[in-house]
Parts: C-alpha cells; sequence; structure tokens
C-alpha cells in the first residue's frame, strides 16, 4: 500500500514538472522589457515636491514602458547617498536625481558610472569636480528667478524697504540662486535693508513660525520674500493672525507659482509670484528615449518661465494650472 501511494506521489509530481516545463513564458509588456528608473526625491515639504513627485510617476508608468522605483529622502542627503547605492545593487537602468544640496555627490556619482548607470538631474543642480559624473540636468534657472524678483521689486516698491528673507534649504540650488537674485538687488539699492533673514526649509509651519517671531520681537516691515509658496502660505497666515492685510500692509513676494497661490496672486494677497514649474516628469523621460536611441542629449536644459502679479493673471490660467 506505502508503495502503491509512492508510486502515485511521484507520477503527480512528474506530470506537475513537465506541465510547468510546456508552459509558454510570461509576455513581456508591449515594446518589451519595462525600463527600470531609479528616482531619488527630495521629500514632501511642498505642493512643489508634491507636483514633481506625480509627474514623475505619470510620465514612468507601466503603461510608458517604464517600472520607477521611487525614494523619498525626507530632506536628508545621506538618505539619498543610501538610496543610489540600492539603485546600483538593484541594477536599475537610469539614475534620476533630485539633489538636496550642490555639494558631497562625487563618490557616489563615481560609483553609479562605474557601474554603467547614466545619472539624469533634475530641479536642483550639483557641484562635482568632474561634470561627466552626470548625464544631463533639466530644470529652472533659479538665479533668474531671483533677478526677476528683484526687478519687479524695484520698479514697483517703495526706495525704502525693510525686508523680511524666508530662506529654503541652505545649499540648495533654489535656494542660492533666489537668494543671490536678492542680494544683487540689495548691492544696488541702498535703501534695501534685510530686518530678518533665517532658513524655512520650504516648508509652510516653519514660514508661519519665523513670521510670528518677527511680531514677538517687535521687529517692523514692509516686504517678505519668500523663496517659495508654502513658506508663503506661512508668512499669509502670521500676518492675518496679527490683524495684517497681507498684500496692502505687507507685500508678499513667492516663487513656484502653483495654483493655490495663483489665488492668492488673484486677490491681491500674494504681490508676485515667479514661476518655477515642476512638471519634469515628461522632459525626462524624454532625454531618457534620446539615449535609448543613442542620442546623445544636451547637458543642460533650462525650462522656460515666466511671472504673475494681479495685473497679469487671468482666472483661465489658474484653472489650467497643473499642479
Amino acid at each position: 500500500m506505502k508503495k502503491t501511494l509512492l508510486t502515485l506521489l511521484i507520477a503527480a509530481m512528474l506530470a506537475l514538472f513537465s506541465a510547468c516545463s510546456d508552459r509558454a513564458p510570461e509576455p513581456e509588456p508591449s515594446g518589451g522589457r519595462l525600463i527600470v528608473v531609479g528616482f531619488s526625491q527630495v521629500g514632501a515639504e511642498s505642493d512643489w515636491r508634491i507636483g514633481n513627485t506625480d509627474s514623475m510617476l505619470e510620465a514612468f508608468s507601466a503603461e510608458n514602458g517604464y517600472r520607477l522605483i521611487l525614494d523619498d529622502a525626507q530632506n536628508k542627503q545621506e538618505k539619498q547617498i543610501t538610496a543610489i547605492r540600492n539603485f546600483i545593487n538593484q541594477g536599475v537602468d537610469y539614475i534620476v536625481l533630485a539633489p538636496t544640496t550642490e555639494e558631497g555627490w562625487d563618490t557616489v556619482l563615481q560609483e553609479a558610472r562605474a557601474a554603467g548607470i547614466p545619472v539624469i538631474l533634475v530641479d536642483r543642480r550639483i557641484d562635482v569636480a568632474d561634470e561627466s559624473l552626470f548625464t544631463c540636468w533639466v530644470g529652472s534657472d533659479f538665479r533668474r528667478e531671483g533677478d526677476t524678483a528683484a526687478a519687479w521689486m524695484e520698479e514697483n516698491l517703495p526706495d525704502n524697504l525693510r525686508i523680511v528673507h524666508l530662506q529654503g534649504n541652505i545649499g540648495s540650488s533654489a535656494q542660492i540662486g533666489r537668494s543671490g537674485g536678492l542680494d544683487a538687488a540689495l548691492g544696488r539699492q541702498p535703501g534695501w535693508t534685510v530686518v530678518f533673514e533665517a532658513p524655512g526649509d520650504f516648508i509652510q509651519a516653519k514660514g508661519q513660525e519665523l513670521v510670528e517671531e518677527l511680531f514677538e520681537n517687535g521687529t517692523g516691515f514692509d516686504v517678505i520674500y519668500s523663496e517659495n509658496d508654502n513658506m508663503a502660505f506661512g508668512a499669509v497666515d502670521a500676518l492675518k493672525a496679527a490683524g495684517l492685510r497681507p498684500g496692502k500692509d505687507v507685500a508678499i513676494i513667492s516663487f513656484d507659482a502653483g495654483s493655490k497661490a495663483l489665488r492668492l496672486v488673484l486677490d491681491g494677497t500674494i504681490s508676485l509670484d515667479v514661476e518655477c514649474n515642476p512638471m519634469h516628469g515628461p522632459r525626462v523621460r524624454a532625454i531618457i528615449e534620446q539615449l535609448q536611441r543613442g542620442e546623445v542629449p544636451p547637458k543642460y536644459t533650462y525650462v522656460e518661465e515666466t511671472f504673475f502679479t494681479s495685473g497679469t493673471l487671468t482666472e483661465e490660467t489658474v484653472a489650467q494650472r497643473g499642479y
């Protein structure tokens, strides 16, 4: 009896093995194997950043022939370096990096190059000794954004200004460029004085806390130069809580120009918003498609951007905003 059961069991296993061996391989997705992209994102600290992530997720979908491995660094460079090394170990086809800061990338990018993995920078720039460590970069001209804001202030605000400067992440390209535009204008305008300057890290709650601190210290000011929309939202909340009218009692200068901020531009709460478009997913995908064809994309690609005031903005423009 035992021998019979054993014989039947062996026969069943052989039949199963035969069936598995004869099974056709799983079909590949339309167009062939999925291209694997590892994306190291700074974090989710702002509406801009969330819009940027959504754009990448949409561009690098399975339907488009990609598998995206997304890593949120929570605004920590060491997490990004770890993520890049994980991408290398996983053998991704491409690495996309939105760097937290400009410095400190040489070693890990050398590792990516040794593994033969192209690195595409998006949004912020980096400072490396050898620029061949990354394939190309796409993003905004942050210094031009700062110069645009400063020029508008020179043309539209009084000659004597007490300025509150809410900085972004210190050492990031966005902070360096936008701060640089204001610093250059301060050198031209003897009547302009920065009465307070501190990093708010592009976070709404920090922007609010910093402006509340000004009221606690009795600091007077005429304009808030906020290096992104979310810090501007926090500043607006603090001003309203103190009984002041944003855009009237205090001018608000902001950057990013997301739909929520543009509505505040329409009603005059934000005086000026300089555009910084986060929808880089299709741009990065186009670069990868060039590389797949054996073409050489431009080393640097700047996004065309504008600025908005209540006099130049329409409801239609706000309604068509993708972020």
